[in-house]
């Protein structure tokens, strides 16, 4: 099977491919990239799908977390192991509420990650003006499963992190070299309709979206 899947694609490498052209979209391709402008559509269209949306600054972090926990009653809390916001979160978190981290298996605590943790704490990549979308990159310091299985989500954004257009990050970033194995869209709570298209707010994942931008970072 190795020899015949090695072989196929030596023949693609071989064939010196040209890209197809790719042709402008046939809508407006929103593209501000002044700062003010993209958080304020990222704000509104957060909001609009019942997102809760915070804007401060990254020394407000801690406080603004403790205050948010004891509101929403939050007590058990599922964070990663590592993450640009690792330390605040474990001192935010030691007075409020139980740190559970992301530190075995699922198979190990799949029970208690579905059924008794209140929430998850996750950074993000970055975000998306355009569709006001979070992008998450999960990875072994934040699985993916922090952002999707607990009721509440609760997303860090650095506001320097913000791009007008998936394109323009996939630019930026070089992911033509580098893709991500695994890509998180997120642009607002999970909600389903049924037939008569009556909304219904977390039946395949958390019904709460809360999302901190920390506008000096």
């Amino acid at each position: 099977m190795s020899t015949a899947r090695n072989a196929i694609l030596n023949r693609l490498r071989q064939a010196e491919i040209k890209p197809l052209p790719v042709n402008n979209p046939d809508y407006p391709v929103w593209d501000n990239t002044d700062r003010s402008a993209m958080l304020t559509r990222l704000t509104e269209l957060l909001q609009q799908n019942h997102a809760e949306v915070l804007r401060l600054n990254r020394a407000e972090l801690i406080t603004t977390l403790k205050t948010r926990i004891e509101q929403m009653g939050l007590k058990r809390i599922a964070t990663g192991t590592g993450g640009d916001f690792h330390a605040e979160l474990t001192e935010a978190l030691a007075d409020c509420a139980e740190q559970r981290l992301f530190d075995q298996s699922l198979e190990q605590w799949k029970d208690e990650l579905f059924n008794r943790v209140d929430a998850g704490i996750t950074g993000c990549h970055g975000a998306i003006a355009a569709t006001g979308s979070l992008v998450l990159w999960p990875g072994p310091a934040e699985p993916r499963t922090l952002s999707l299985v607990p009721p509440c989500h609760i997303a860090i954004l650095k506001a320097s992190t913000l791009y007008p257009n998936l394109p323009a990050m996939m630019a930026d970033q070089h992911w033509a070299g580098a893709m991500p194995t695994n890509l998180l869209l997120v642009s607002g709570p999970s909600k389903t309709a049924d037939i008569q298209q009556t909304l219904a707010y977390g039946a395949h994942g958390p019904s709460q979206l809360l999302v901190l931008i920390l506008e000096d970072a």
